[in-house]
């Protein structure tokens, strides 16, 4: 940096990196696309923002979390990413959040998975789903942020504050690793509870207590136990996308909704070094890690095919969180140092394909869903097929270098049967 800039070394107080993005457009020059900031006198300053393009002012904000004014404890319904922030907010403001969530705690949800893994035992309240820290806890915990603010940094500096790593700040691409992840969650949910905040897992919210057309608490279920009234007039719903029940009692409730596009399709492992080798090239620098990647085609059917949630090193996971349905999800640890690679593969779907009716939606996702179960033998088995039979339209699997590593089991599938025409066409296209 002080080779390409008229500074000597002397002049440049404390500086750190603000971007950093792996640059692999030539195999054979792979370098780090970086932004960094320096602390420099006005003088010098002025002089560099005079001959140099790319040099810039830079200036940071912390975020302010004001004193809250709040007369009643606010409820977070849901320990998610949203929720847990949300709580965590609150609770920095002196609020002192009572967060609800109908899993359990990261332990106890650690237990569930690995039941449903070992024995296709579901739990439908305690899975990957749900439970602390949400679907993200059993993923890669991938960050994709943009540009920086005082927001997503004040986020990212918690996750630091949590035992991630520092380079996650500044890292295009950055992820935690659901092994550390477990950890992180935790730690969060302590400092909530040191600034007075309060969590009440395995309990249900099941609907909303109105009067005078507001919202003044919510019916709460725990488990095992009889059901009973909160009361707040302060309620965060931060309730993800597979609390399908609480969206019924929502609607019903005369809550206004707006269905949201989403993707559908499947998921696709690779060898972990092949795709290490079509991003970086043979013979790569191993410190470069391990490789990630996203593609996009948009086709003349007028929707969009996609890779989503790439898990490099990683593994496909079973996410069901209803009984007789078969969801896959991926997951990586922090090393990302799995044998295989995986990312869905999904293709776009809008409200206007179900009247803009997220019934008809929910209904399309379960009818999907139950078919997978069924197809897998009702066991929890997910189907698969490889690519080269399903270009071919021929059912099954034709394993050579890659095992599945869907920890419930794998069947022969047919995905002409599992999903609608439109989705097969798209994907094959």
């Amino acid at each position: 940096l002080l080779a390409r800039l008229p500074l000597k070394e002397d002049e440049v107080g404390d500086f750190h990196i603000v971007r950093r993005a792996i640059n692999v457009k030539a195999k054979d020059n792979i370098y780090y696309d970086m932004t960094v900031a320096l602390n420099l006198s006005e003088e010098r300053e002025r002089a560099l923002l005079n001959i140099r393009k790319k040099v810039r002012p830079h200036s940071e904000t912390e975020l302010q979390i004001p004193p809250s004014k709040l007369t009643e404890r606010p409820l977070v319904i849901g320990a998610g990413p949203a929720g847990l922030f949300a709580a965590l907010t609150l609770a920095i403001a002196g609020a002192r959040p009572i967060v609800i969530e109908r899993g359990g705690s990261v332990d106890e949800r650690e237990v569930a998975v690995n039941r449903f893994n070992t024995f296709g035992i579901l739990d439908g309240e305690c899975n990957i789903q749900f439970g602390e820290g949400g679907a993200g806890t059993f993923s890669d915990g991938k960050l994709k942020y943009g540009a920086p603010d005082e927001y997503k940094m004040f986020v990212l500096r918690e996750f630091v504050a949590a035992g991630a790593d520092e380079d996650i700040c500044y890292s295009v691409g950055a992820h935690l690793g659901t092994d550390k992840l477990k950890t992180i969650v935790k730690k969060i949910r302590e400092k909530i509870i040191s600034l007075g905040g309060e969590f009440r897992f395995n309990t249900r919210f099941d609907r909303l207590v109105i009067k005078d057309g507001r919202a003044v608490g919510a019916v709460l279920v725990p488990k095992d136990d009889s059901p009973y009234e909160l009361y707040s007039d302060k309620i965060i719903l931060a309730i993800g996308h597979s609390a399908r029940d609480t969206f019924r009692a929502l609607r019903s409730a005369g809550i206004k909704m707006t269905p949201r596009p989403f993707g559908i399709g499947m998921r696709v492992e690779h060898p972990r070094e092949y795709i290490n080798e079509l991003v970086y090239g043979k013979g790569f620098p191993r410190e470069l890690g391990t490789s990630s990647y996203h593609l996009v085609t948009h086709l003349n059917s007028g929707r969009s095919v996609y890779s989503f949630c790439m898990c490099p090193g990683g593994s496909v996971v079973a996410a069901a969180s209803e009984e007789d349905t078969v969801v896959v999800n991926g997951m990586s640890r922090h090393a990302r140092d799995g044998k295989n690679a995986n990312s869905a593969l999904v293709v776009s779907v809008n409200p206007q394909d179900f009247d803009n009716d997220f019934t008809k939606a929910i209904a399309f996702q379960r009818k999907l869903e139950s078919t997978a179960f069924d197809i897998g033998g009702k066991t929890y088995k997910a189907p698969v097929q490889t690519v080269d039979r399903f270009l071919a339209g021929k059912p099954g699997m034709n394993l050579k270098r890659v095992q599945p590593t869907y920890p419930v089991g794998v069947v022969d599938g047919d995905f002409d049967r599992l999903f609608p025409s439109f989705i097969t066409e798209n994907l094959r296209r």
